[in-house]
């Protein structure tokens, strides 16, 4: 049988299903439609690591599968969130359950196609054909996106939505994302407007809190997100933003109630139980942090989905608890990944964090004061990140409450505060990780209100007519204590009063200088680095295929701003793999025109 006129020669498909009969149903439909290789999977977890290793044009994936293990829904969320499926990568979802609320669900997902059981090959190859051509009618836009111009692509989209053309809903969304890309956050809100206006849909609601997120408004984004989580308790890419918006607003109470709801709805999902875990540990209940973290490496431990930072703090929780057994389980988890990635530097860094809790468990005091004093020395280096800042807090306090307080690292704990708190959520995660020691996490909080306070002074400076003055004192604290923050707020200031400042040029040529030095680190706080926002679109059509894991926690990533403060700009990532496919939120039989 043929699918239509479509030549599937050269394609590859893979089918996941647990019940053999169905599987070899699938399996054959696709050979007599011509498709070039098959392989199949019987878990999801299986299915899972095959995509991760190799590239599919089509994907054929039950829903449901046994009791207790994760649903093709939680694989494709999963592939979603991480980049690891290109745009020309067709998923259907092959089930049973043919509610309305079934079908809208996976449409918000992501889903090309939706078969409900029993199916005829017609039926699936008409499925086929409809995705097919959907991507081949939108080609243009995801050239521009390839092509990295993103202003050309976010055009096409809006020229499509208007003219109500084919797809003109999934246009839409593609469009939005890319204006958000490009820092048009009040085009953005406009379009996801618009779309609300012409058919409500949640993944529109959830861009308007995005875009007020991104503008840096997250008190109207959580009344935004409040409102659609009414509407719809079940929508977990609500309940990220959520917690984005609250970890933000420094509510960290609230961030984790926020991260217990989307992991309550998605329970496989790596990323969202690795944010658990971390936001959990950070809080102080480490015993549950314990049980969360575990439970993301025995799922995730083989998967690029999986942060190695996940072990170093199962590490300090197990040290905690005094459970020698598991703390080495962690340093062998480690062998087995740096086994697979000699050279990822990140991967040594991390095992030595391990390495020093061991020898800590051992009471072997002298070698593992000698392991953070050479940490220490560190600091101030332009390559240590936020990432390496709390694991040396978390160490140092690990050893000061064994009764080894070190006199000669007290400086330093003062370095990493002034360095990295660059907002009161920030202030506070610094403090959660050393909070084994109550001492060191009160000189971290001392740090963070003196820089509020180095901050405040300057644009008092600038409100009372001295912006000059504002910027120098601001690049000359941000030299002193190397705080991002201090930097981003003088570039703000130096730009808003560029023709009342004289030396306006050498000012500017010492901001330039610290970013050539330190980098420019987006200020906005996130717990991890994950492949596409929340609710967002990953906008490029290559799968990312190499690489060490996501960075969770990330370094100096993404923080809120002072009140006192503009919004700093967030960083715009090339994230891959635009694969979002034209909702099909009516029915099985839903019009693909939307």
């Amino acid at each position: 049988m043929s699918l239509y006129d479509d030549d599937l020669s050269n394609t590859r498909a893979l089918v996941v299903d647990g019940n053999p009969t169905s599987r070899a149903i699938l399996v054959n439909q696709l050979r007599e439609f011509g498709v070039g290789a098959v392989e199949q999977a019987t878990r999801t977890v299986d299915a899972r690591k095959v995509l991760e290793l190799k590239s599919f044009d089509i994907v054929l994936c039950e829903q449901y599968f046994q009791p207790g293990t994760p649903t093709g829904q939680d694989l494709l969320d999963d592939l979603r969130r991480n980049q690891l499926l290109p745009f020309s990568t067709i998923f259907i979802m092959v089930t049973g359950e043919a509610t309305y609320a079934k079908v809208a669900e996976a449409a918000e997902s992501a889903l090309d196609g939706y078969l409900i059981k029993p199916h005829t090959a017609t039926r699936l190859s008409e499925r086929l054909y409809q995705a097919r051509q959907r991507k081949t009618a939108l080609q243009d836009i995801f050239t521009a996106i390839e092509a990295g111009d993103f202003g050309r692509g976010a055009e096409l989209c809006l020229q499509r939505f208007q003219e109500r053309g084919a797809y003109w809903l999934y246009a839409a969304r593609i469009g939005a994302e890319l204006l958000i890309r490009v820092e048009r956050y009040d085009e953005a809100q406009q379009l996801y407007e618009a779309v609300i206006a012409a058919k409500t849909l949640p993944w529109a609601k959830l861009g308007v809190a995005r875009t007020q997120l991104d503008r840096g408004e997250p008190m109207r984004a959580v009344s935004t997100l409040e409102n659609l989580i009414g509407e719809d308790p079940q929508y977990a890419d609500a309940y990220d933003v959520l917690g984005r918006a609250q970890f933000e607003l420094g509510n960290h109470e609230q961030t984790l109630a926020a991260y217990k709801m989307a992991c309550s709805v998605t329970p496989y999902s790596v990323s969202r139980l690795q944010n658990l875990g971390l936001m959990t540990y950070y809080s102080g209940n480490r015993a549950e942090a314990e049980k969360l973290l575990g439970q993301t490496v025995r799922l995730g431990l083989d998967s690029k989905m999986f942060d190695p930072q996940t072990l170093v703090l199962l590490a300090f929780a197990r040290l905690e608890a005094e459970d020698r057994k598991g703390l080495q389980q962690c340093r062998d988890d480690f062998v087995r990944l740096i086994d697979r990635d000699e050279k990822n530097e990140r991967l040594q860094r991390l095992a030595a964090i391990v390495d020093a809790l061991i020898l800590i468990m051992d009471r072997q005091f002298a070698r593992s004061v000698e392991a953070v004093r050479e940490m220490a020395a560190r600091v101030r280096e332009p390559a240590f990140d936020v990432e390496s800042a709390t694991n040396l807090l978390a160490l140092m306090g690990q050893l000061a409450n064994k009764a080894i307080e070190l006199d000669d690292v007290e400086p330093a704990v003062d370095a990493l505060g002034l360095r990295f708190s660059t907002g009161r959520s920030m202030g506070e995660l610094l403090a959660g990780a050393a909070a084994v020691h109550p001492p060191y996490a009160e000189r971290l909080r001392t740090a963070s209100a003196h820089v509020l306070k180095l901050a405040e002074t300057a644009m008092s400076l600038s409100l009372a007519g001295n912006p000059a003055e504002a910027v120098r004192n601001l690049i000359r604290h941000g030299n002193e204590t190397l705080n991002a923050r201090l930097i981003e707020n003088a570039h703000l200031v130096l730009q808003k009063y560029a023709a009342k400042i004289t030396e306006h040029q050498a000012l500017e040529a010492d901001i330039q200088a610290w970013h050539a030095r330190y980098g420019s680190p987006s200020l906005r706080p996130a717990l991890s680095e994950q492949g596409r926002p929340a609710g967002g679109l990953s906008l490029r059509a290559a799968p990312k295929t190499d690489g060490s894991p996501a960075a969770v926690f990330a370094a100096a990533q993404e923080h809120a701003p002072p009140e006192a403060a503009p919004a700093a700009r967030p960083l715009v990532d090339g994230s891959p793999a635009a694969a979002f496919a034209a909702a099909q939120a009516k029915t099985e039989h839903a019009s693909d025109e939307d």
